[in-house]
């Protein structure tokens, strides 16, 4: 039998340095090792105690979670999950937390002492993640956004040749903050992501991408266009789905149940993709946890799209990519570094309408939707 997963726990908060170990406490193939109150402390348990995983909150005085973190990377690299503040300022500093390398955060629920519970089992599956994970990521350095060149207004921009469907977990705002700043403005297709990630964290982590990407990043709505050189992200809770109409191919916003236990899910974005544009479709799953996507990938490919898997050695969390080429469904095994070139490589470039028909499209085709 297997020695526990070693857990030291970071927070401020006497009631959460509770409950967290209570909770942890439930499975027994984790061990909490110790706790500390701030950054300073927790630096020295970690030398202390050798824990494999670190949960971290990340506003505390003195030494904060942020720079706790950036101390850890540097000195220990142990995976380090953040337990967060389902605030705007909780969002914010959380996902700087992920491009600082944090494997993965949790979101405190409003009411944390009745309520905590419902995060159990989220925290210890993502801890025995990290603990089995292939170690640390960190985002490469990008180059700011006044070097690049300005966006096309969605006007200027044409429908897209190909729908690039990607299903990402676990390791996801590090791998994307590394794949869509490589693809130029005038990249032929569009990108839609499910990214699993609670609402409020989706719209604030796209209009990071869209700071440091050459094409156009947002939070998706219904009845958004699928133009090319676009990047539209699921909203948390939401599922994202896609309808070709008359006036052009846009956006559809869904509340239905959740599935594989994730709303938004990416089995339903490849479902969609793959029966409204078939062969013109690319579905391309990525690092994470669990199977979701799995199946979806395997109706896109049956459809005759594209279907790939993101290579082992390249995932931070090798679950969701594994279940699918495990069953057959990934055409092709890229590696993160070859993901953009392999979108350009099966994206056309030859398909043109005038920039006053994409803009009343736009338009008229977006009131469809929505009616």
């Amino acid at each position: 039998m297997s020695s526990p997963v070693r857990v030291l726990v970071v927070d401020d908060s006497a009631l959460m340095r509770k409950l967290i170990p209570q909770i942890l406490h439930t499975d027994s193939s984790i061990e909490v090792v110790g706790t500390a109150m701030d950054g300073i402390f927790g630096l020295r348990k970690i030398e202390e105690l050798k824990p494999q995983v670190v949960t971290l909150d990340l506003e505390m005085p003195g030494m904060g979670g942020l720079d706790m973190l950036k101390e850890i990377m540097r000195r220990h690299r142990i995976p380090v999950i953040v337990v967060s503040s389902h605030s705007t300022e909780g969002a914010s500093v959380t996902l700087k937390a992920l491009s600082l390398g944090a494997f993965d955060f949790v979101a405190k629920p409003q009411d944390v002492w009745s309520r905590m519970p419902e995060i159990a089992q989220e925290l210890i599956a993502k801890i025995k993640a990290a603990a089995q994970s292939r170690g640390v990521v960190v985002s490469p350095a990008l180059a700011p956004a006044s070097r690049r060149a300005p966006k096309l207004a969605l006007s200027q921009r044409n429908p897209a040749t190909r729908v690039i469907a990607i299903g990402i977990s676990t390791g996801g705002p590090q791998a994307l903050q590394y794949l869509l700043p490589q693809l130029p403005g005038d990249f032929p297709g569009t990108l839609l992501v499910v990214q699993h990630m609670p609402e409020g964290f989706t719209e604030m982590f796209a209009r990071r991408l869209d700071e440091i990407c050459s094409i156009a990043v947002k939070e998706a709505q219904s009845g958004d266009m699928l133009l090319a050189g676009r990047a539209l992200i699921a909203p948390g809770n939401r599922h994202l789905k896609v309808k070709k109409l008359p006036l052009g191919d846009v956006t559809v916003l869904s509340e239905e149940p959740r599935v594989n236990g994730h709303r938004p899910s990416a089995d339903v974005l490849f479902r969609s993709v793959a029966e409204e544009f078939g062969n013109r479709a690319i579905g391309a799953i990525m690092t994470g946890m669990g199977d979701d996507g799995a199946e979806g990938l395997g109706v896109l490919k049956a459809a005759g799209g594209l279907s790939i898997a993101q290579s082992e050695e390249s995932c931070v969390v090798y679950g969701m990519p594994k279940a699918a080429f495990e069953r057959g469904y990934a055409t092709r095994v890229i590696p993160l570094e070859a993901m953009a070139s392999t979108f350009f490589a099966h994206c056309p470039q030859d398909r043109k309408t005038g920039d006053g028909a994409v803009a009343a499209a736009s338009g008229q085709a977006a009131g469809t939707a929505k009616g």
